[in-house]
């Protein structure tokens, strides 16, 4: 089971130059937009989404409904349970996509506290390959803990995370640095190479230190700039409109928007993939991956209103609506702020903050999932969970 494409054994591959990303990933990313269109199913009424920009940044999915999910933290079944009360993925295992054209947002914080980060990263990526091939797509937006993590800023990531690292590098030796088969498959047979470690683990303590120590070192060459992993990374915005919502992690501010969001997505990207024009620190794209008013880090739509002044709310809703505006959309989503009552909105429902802190490594809270069809949005729990009136909103 440890092998891609046979069985053999496999020495731990760390030369940065064997571990190139596919060229495509390396070169794709354009100074002018791009457009893809994804065709409903053969049966369907509805009409393509049309995705512009690289990495995405506006799509237009007429007619479909949307499903967002918030921060995972490297929480393999947690992330499984959620997209499974979303509808898209079956509950049989097989990892298969059952959301037919419905489209998908996952909303950042994919890595850190938890050990299965890669194996999500790799579940999506399936997920929205089964899901174009009937009508519908699925989402990434970075998050502050993707880029801390390109950064070099490894503090909040788990022991088993750097594990898995050394793992998958291991596996993907063993697919002969065949990067797509490597990376599709991993979500699939990642928990029988964790088995696997745990139990040598047990028997050669002595020597975990050094497999940790290859983990750091594997995780470094993952996520450097233009490494595999942040070149996966490269390929998912900061910050996506669908129709008339906008989607990003911490939260959009009005100088975000005179900006221009698309500006922002592709030089992030540029960042990710390794393409800067020197290696300056000044090459860091501050204005969304740096300070308290990044997008990625931003905190102002998740505050608790009952510590806020009256003249506080009024302020930030005033701030809300004029970021809406400017982008022309009607409402926000946004994670990264744990909410301990649960999903929510505010601001007469123009910001919804759906960070659950679900992940084992966090709060370890029931998944819930945000939808949105048509005008009606609502906040989607388990069954023994009830529904409060806040929870639901239409839109007119």
């Amino acid at each position: 089971m440890k092998s891609c494409c046979s069985m053999g054994a496999a020495s731990l591959s760390l030369n940065p130059l064997s571990l190139q990303p596919p060229s495509s990933h390396r070169n794709s990313l354009s100074t002018t937009a791009t457009t893809t269109t994804i065709q409903p199913n053969k049966s369907s009424s509805l009409k393509p989404i049309i995705v512009t920009g690289n990495p995405p940044t506006y799509v237009s999915a007429p007619g479909r409904r949307i499903v967002a999910v918030g921060d995972l933290h490297g929480d393999l079944g947690k992330a499984r349970s959620a997209f499974e009360l979303a509808g898209v993925l079956s509950s049989d295992g097989q990892d298969l996509w059952t959301g037919e054209e419905t489209v998908l947002i996952q909303l950042g914080d994919i890595l850190d506290r938890g050990e299965d980060e890669i194996a999500i990263l790799s579940l999506l990526r399936s997920l929205d390959t089964q899901a174009k091939a009937q009508g519908g797509a699925v989402f990434q937006v970075n998050g502050n803990h993707e880029t801390m993590n390109v950064e070099g800023d490894f503090r909040y990531v788990d022991y088993g995370a750097y594990d898995e690292c050394g793992d998958f590098l291991e596996y993907l030796n063993d697919c002969e640095h065949d990067w797509d088969e490597a990376f599709v498959s991993w979500a699939s047979i990642s928990e029988s190479w964790k088995k696997d470690r745990k139990m040598s683990q047990s028997h050669w303590g002595p020597w975990n230190l050094v497999k940790r120590q290859k983990g750091v070192i594997a995780r470094s060459v993952l996520f450097r700039p233009g490494g595999p992993l942040a070149s996966e990374l490269a390929r998912h915005p900061v910050v996506l409109k669908v129709n008339d919502w906008l989607f990003c992690h911490g939260g959009l501010l009005p100088h975000h928007a005179a900006y221009g969001i698309e500006r922002l997505n592709k030089e992030v990207s540029t960042w990710m993939r390794g393409l800067s024009e020197s290696d300056d620190h000044q090459q860091l794209p501050f204005i969304a991956t740096r300070g308290y008013d990044s997008v990625v880090w931003n905190r102002l739509y998740s505050q608790d209103l009952g510590e806020l002044e009256d003249c506080e709310i009024d302020q930030i809703q005033s701030i809300l609506e004029e970021t809406l505006e400017a982008v022309g959309a009607k409402a926000m989503v946004v994670g990264h702020t744990p909410q301990n009552t649960g999903a929510n909105c505010k601001y007469n429902c123009s910001i919804w903050r759906i960070d659950v802190g679900m992940s084992s490594g966090v709060l370890g809270s029931r998944p819930e999932v945000l939808e949105i069809r048509d005008n009606e949005v609502r906040v989607m729990k388990t069954r023994s969970d009830s529904f409060s009136e806040l929870q639901v909103a239409e839109y007119t």
